[in-house]
């Protein structure tokens, strides 16, 4: 059976500098933003609210793409998961470095109270820091070195990422009484996940 054009596109050479040329889109918007002097009457405040909704755009991008292959048999969007996960994790690293650099002024000691004191940042805390184990372990060497039934349990940590930045992200908006961005992420996160936990039933069941 001969490849769909989607098919073929996705497997060709240029498609994956496509991606990260897609990928890192916002963050050169961003940064023409400073340069220009663009970002508004807070541009601390307008780059750590942009990396982390980016964030977790990126986080919901990653959750589409089985979901999406398995709807359209678009298969090749497989070698893009690992990659789209990556870029996941660097806006919300620019999210946690915009925040320690922008807000806390790189006073750690504030920094550690913060995280205490506030359960949305702890949360985020938690959020990053299981995407970062899930980055620095996604090199083939590792993938090599822990199997790919253990790489892949580890990496469904994807999924308690996606819904500590939505905790994060609620409790944030909550406190400005703004919930409407909140209450999409949150359908589309919640589909994401319903499609995958049918898909395991029904193959349990068969």
């Amino acid at each position: 059976m001969a490849a769909s054009p989607v098919q073929r596109a996705l497997l060709h050479g240029a498609a994956k500098p496509v991606v990260w040329l897609l990928a890192l889109l916002p963050v050169a918007w961003l940064v023409h933003g400073v340069l220009t002097d663009n970002l508004g009457a807070n541009p601390a405040e307008a780059l750590i609210r942009s990396t982390g909704d980016w964030a977790l755009r990126s986080l919901c991008v990653v959750l589409a793409v089985t979901p999406l292959r398995q709807l359209t048999g678009w298969h090749a969007l497989a070698r893009f998961r690992r990659l789209l996960g990556l870029f996941a994790f660097f806006y919300a690293a620019l999210h946690v470095l915009s925040y320690v650099w922008l807000d806390m002024g790189w006073e750690f000691r504030a920094l550690v109270s913060d995280i205490v004191q506030r359960p949305f940042i702890l949360v985020g805390a938690l959020a990053a820091l299981a995407l970062l184990l899930l980055a620095a372990t996604s090199p083939m060497a590792l993938v090599r070195a822990l199997g790919g039934k253990r790489w892949q349990r580890l990496h469904l940590g994807i999924h308690l990422a996606a819904w500590l930045a939505l905790l994060h992200f609620f409790w944030m908006r909550a406190a400005k009484n703004d919930l409407m961005e909140v209450g999409i992420y949150a359908a589309i996160i919640a589909l994401l996940q319903s499609w995958r936990l049918v898909r395991q039933l029904r193959a349990h069941r068969s």
